[in-house]
């Protein structure tokens, strides 16, 4: 059996720190969740329901991909169709939860993705909004955030290339998990197809496993820096979360208790305020990443901690960060925010 490199969830543990919800009242859309059946554990629409009415008004969500559901058989290209069929059963009768699907089409296929774009959209019924592929590589093997980590320089390859402005044709956004030192190779994707819109997962990758310390600042300053190159490109957009990763090196499940969310505003502040400035909120969205960060914080403590960092914004900034900027990004509709036809009963 592959070990998973995240963080056991330990519904137990994380009882044993409970907090108010701040801001009620913010719309949240949650722009970056998986859903899946392990054996390191289950996490399908029951267990994603039970986060979601735990007091915040979350409104809709995002499914992104992580190998859930395969097909078994037929064209090897075409097997992973069977996710967006998978999550659309898992979760009948919760519309919003997913509202949108980032599904996985191999971007190596180059030109030749374009019929696996095209039955992954009509599986989709409407709700294929964009594509993620498996991308974050690093030399160092303590630098692991997949049980099955890709091979090396994807995303520089002129088949991926091909692959993504076949994504950019069919009018889908393109997902990419890339760890601080692969930020170049992003930002050269991007640049070469600049009608594709690129969104950058979890702040870029920052990291503080291996050969990287979390805490020195020639680490901080290689990832600001090469995130600055990616964000002076238009087309490109960043999720701000992914906190609870190994990769990133914080260790709040090796505590009695769990984090606090002021703990955690003042631990993430740093990376979130330098997405902020390089992104601007129009650019930038927060994602709760669960149930991978569910291993080492809530989702209330998780979405109090992004609220703690939003509050000195404008309310219209704070709206822009907590669900404008991932509904434009992926084409969803906004009255599901602007209404109270979109709340549902916690």
């Amino acid at each position: 059996m592959t070990v998973s490199p995240h963080h056991r969830v330990r519904e137990d543990w994380l009882a044993l720190a409970q907090e108010d919800v701040l801001a009620p009242e913010q719309p949240i859309f949650d722009c970056h969740h998986h859903l899946w059946d392990r054996p390191e554990g289950r996490y399908r629409a029951e267990e994603l329901m039970a986060d979601i009415t735990t007091g915040h008004d979350v409104r809709a969500s995002l499914y992104v991909q992580c190998r859930t559901g395969y097909r078994t058989d037929g064209p090897e290209a075409l097997r992973p169709v069977g996710e967006v069929e998978t999550v659309l059963d898992w979760t009948r009768g919760h519309d919003r939860f997913p509202t949108g699907i980032v599904a996985m089409a191999d971007l190596q296929l180059g030109d030749g993705v374009r019929p696996v774009l095209d039955a992954l959209v009509e599986a989709g019924r409407g709700r294929v909004k964009g594509i993620r592929n498996t991308t974050a590589w690093h030399a160092n093997p303590a630098v692991r955030s997949n049980p099955k980590p890709p091979p090396e320089g994807l995303l520089r390859s002129d088949a991926f290339r091909e692959g993504a402005q076949a994504v950019s044709a069919k009018g889908l956004s393109l997902d990419i998990w890339a760890y601080q030192t692969q930020l170049d190779e992003v930002r050269a994707l991007a640049e070469a197809v600049p009608e594709l819109t690129v969104i950058v997962d979890h702040c870029g990758g920052p990291l503080g496993v291996g050969p990287h310390d979390r805490f020195d600042p020639e680490n901080f300053r290689a990832w600001r820096d090469a995130l600055s190159t990616v964000a002076a490109l238009p087309n490109t957009r960043v999720k701000i979360g992914g906190f609870g990763l190994g990769v990133f090196g914080w260790r709040y499940a090796d505590a009695p208790l769990p984090p606090h969310s002021e703990t955690l505003a003042e631990d993430w502040r740093p990376w979130v305020e330098t997405c902020l400035d390089l992104f601007g909120p129009d650019r930038a969205m927060f994602q709760s990443n669960f149930p991978v960060d569910k291993g080492q914080v809530g989702y209330r403590t998780l979405w109090n901690a992004f609220k703690r960092l939003a509050a000195p914004l404008s309310r219209d900034e704070r709206d822009t960060l907590f669900w404008r900027s991932a509904a434009r990004s992926y084409d969803i509709e906004e009255q599901i925010f602007t209404h109270d036809i979109g709340r549902i009963p916690s």
